[in-house]
């Protein structure tokens, strides 16, 4: 086996802390022109991170916060969001945009298609989407599963129609977010952070236009488990330093490995950096303790939603 797998995400942590606060000060002044920063802290340890290296960068002054809760928030996220800035001792903002979500028709479009697949849901039932087939080397297919209100979880494979619905309807989320975030940003002449880490950008986890939309995004090289290790580094809330990675969109708990990836953070760093770095599926298994066929089934998920997700990345296509 590789002894590079062993130490793959090992990295510097206080020189890349003072390199990547150099470069957000560069930025602001030789680029964007623009005097502090604005950041949607949503309780996660990216958004902490990012929080953190933004009050490093220009100082608490001029780092303004924004905790944006709506219906499917869980009150964790706002508590815990909360709890960085006030560690930080920035300025913050509380908005709640869930009367925003509901007139703009996010939770109309999505329970018009969940009931599509569960005639009896009445709007109150929890829900998530989950994803299946990748890393057993099928075409990704998802579920949708609620927990009706005696408790029952039902779950059922969706039509690719009352998918992307959902979908559609609950990026509403991500992208009233982003206006409010450069709402202030204009306001205080202040430059938006964007607080993807490498996994989820390299494969397309984001909203276009939503999360993914950014004038900085200090963190994106940065694989999670090398973002939770800054986390510790930095000294941000242990409730934040240590949570586990959720999408925080549906209102039944939600790990990101259920919804997109196929293996949890820490595998699928370790497998993107061996794609990226022409390690053998074998090695990759051996590492993993997977079997060699379900190592290249990761490999071509990988693949797969670069390709898929290229799209996100894609800025305005100008025709001259």
């Amino acid at each position: 086996m590789s002894k590079s797998l062993e130490t793959a995400l090992d990295f510097d942590e206080e020189k890349e802390v003072d390199r990547i606060c150099n470069e957000i000060r560069v930025l602001l002044r030789d680029k964007l022109k623009r005097r502090g920063l604005v950041i949607a802290i949503s309780g996660g340890v990216d958004s902490g991170v990012c929080a953190a290296l933004c009050e490093k960068a220009v100082g608490k002054s001029k780092v303004f916060g924004l905790l944006l809760p709506e219906t499917d928030s869980s009150s964790l996220s706002l508590d815990r969001g909360k709890e960085v800035a006030e560690y930080l001792d920035i300025e913050y903002h509380i908005e709640n945009i869930a009367p925003t979500l509901e007139a703009i028709g996010c939770y109309k479009w999505r329970d018009e298609a969940i009931r599509k697949i569960f005639p009896s849901y009445d709007g109150s039932w929890k829900n998530k989407i989950i994803i299946s087939g990748g890393q057993k080397g099928m075409i990704n297919h998802f579920m949708l599963v609620v927990e009706t209100p005696s408790g029952e979880m039902l779950e059922k494979r969706m039509d690719y129609k009352e998918y992307l619905q959902i979908v559609a309807a609950t990026n509403f989320k991500q992208r009233i977010r982003k206006n409010v975030e450069y709402f202030h940003a204009d306001r205080l002449n202040y430059a938006v952070i964007g607080t993807p880490n490498k996994l989820e950008y390299d494969q397309g986890f984001f909203v276009k236009n939503g999360d993914g939309a950014a004038d900085i995004k200090p963190i994106a090289h940065l694989y999670k488990t090398q973002v939770y290790k800054l986390a510790e580094y930095m000294g941000i809330p242990k409730s934040v330093a240590t949570a586990k990675p959720t999408t925080d969109t549906y209102s039944l708990d939600q790990g990101q490995d259920e919804f997109y990836f196929s293996l949890p953070y820490d595998k699928m760093d370790i497998a993107l950096w061996a794609l990226n770095n022409n390690i053998s599926e074998s090695e990759l298994a051996e590492f993993l303790n997977i079997s060699e066929e379900q190592a290249g089934f990761v490999y071509k998920d990988i693949l797969a939603k670069r390709k898929t997700t290229a799209y996100l990345h894609y800025a305005p296509f100008i025709i001259s």
